[in-house]
């Protein structure tokens, strides 16, 4: 097992091991004492691994209950958000109790927000089930949930007590899911190391999701509350949210990322900010990766979803400017030149 501590103001660390979520109840149990832990988890989710973690949690002596809602970014939403609250308050979970997370993404995004707000706070443990959420949701403490207008636009910055993540879960997972994780691990590699590049595309998740952290761990410590260098993350995301948020969430995070990276390079190198061999590199990767990189919907359309984007201030927006792979930087632009972006991405 390798342990990453993460030195946010509410330090934690993140476990990853192949086989140690029978386990996790042991690891728990170094940083909480005996409690009631709600676990959160959903309809897919539940009949898979629920049961194991449970019961590795009542061994060390934890009083659990479960809290189950439907599978999907569909239920990335306020009913779903205010049910898991007052599922809580049904609980009698009080202010020294527990929120355990134990799904992918959206999952997790729920998890965190409810418990970043209930009762104003109370801790939470992350254990993620999907690769693209033991790259990127479970780490760093971004929660949220969608509106009709768009997505994650309500949410809070609140860290886990703990990140369990065994990859061991993954042999249940199918090739799409998996291909979803891809996209967020290359998206670090094209980011900030090229050389997690081969290993994703080698499909070594272990060695992946480690070196994913590693990067994130470091860019997360930098800037915890995403007003700077970590908006490099959000490579792929400008345009990929727009594309998720038209398809009516019918196409899944990590195959929108990979369409808006592409679109994205594409039109950096339109507007001269990097080179077209840059842009060529970048979907040479992500179609031997096997993405599907079409975009079905206009770049008016898509622009018109951008203007609610939380990355926008004072009328500019920061966006991800890939130098070469490997290497980015972040570069502010106007809404009237997003216009053109978007016109040129598409």
């Amino acid at each position: 097992m390798k342990k990453f501590e993460i030195s946010t103001a509410h330090p934690y660390e993140i476990c990853i091991g192949e086989g140690i979520m029978s386990e996790s109840g042991n690891l728990i149990s170094t940083v909480l004492e005996p409690c009631k832990i709600a676990i959160i988890t959903d309809t897919n989710v539940n009949g898979l691994y629920s049961q194991v973690f449970l019961t590795s949690l009542i061994e060390k002596g934890f009083e659990v209950s479960k809290i189950i809602f439907p599978a999907g970014e569909h239920s990335k939403n306020m009913t779903t958000y205010g049910n898991v609250l007052e599922a809580l308050a049904d609980e009698g979970i009080s202010r020294s109790d527990v929120i355990a997370s134990l799904g992918g993404g959206v999952v997790g995004d729920i998890s965190g927000f409810a418990a970043a707000t209930y009762m104003r706070g109370i801790k939470y443990i992350q254990i993620p089930t999907t690769y693209i959420s033991s790259i990127d949701a479970s780490v760093g403490g971004k929660t949220g949930i969608n509106l009709l207008s768009g997505k994650n636009l309500a949410g809070a910055f609140w860290q886990p007590s703990m990140v369990i993540c065994d990859p061991k879960v993954f042999e249940s997972l199918p090739a799409g899911q998996l291909l979803e994780g891809a996209s967020e691990a290359i998206k670090m590699g094209i980011c900030s190391d090229g050389s997690l590049i081969p290993k994703v595309l080698d499909k070594d998740y272990l060695y992946v999701i480690e070196r994913a952290v590693s990067i994130k761990k470091s860019i997360v410590e930098a800037d915890e509350l995403d007003t700077g260098l970590r908006q490099i993350l959000n490579f792929g995301h400008t345009v990929g949210h727009c594309i998720e948020k038209a398809s009516a969430y019918s196409i899944s995070h990590g195959q929108a990322v990979a369409k808006g990276m592409a679109a994205e390079a594409k039109a950096c190198a339109a507007m001269g900010f990097t080179s077209v061999d840059v842009y060529d590199e970048i979907v040479s990767i992500l179609s031997e990766a096997g993405f599907d990189l079409s975009i079905p919907f206009s770049g008016e359309e898509l622009y018109s979803y951008a203007l609610l984007d939380k990355k926008i201030s004072y009328g500019k927006i920061t966006i991800t400017v890939p130098d070469r792979i490997g290497q980015s930087h972040l570069s502010k632009i106007s809404l009237l030149d997003l216009k053109v972006f978007f016109d040129s991405a598409v």
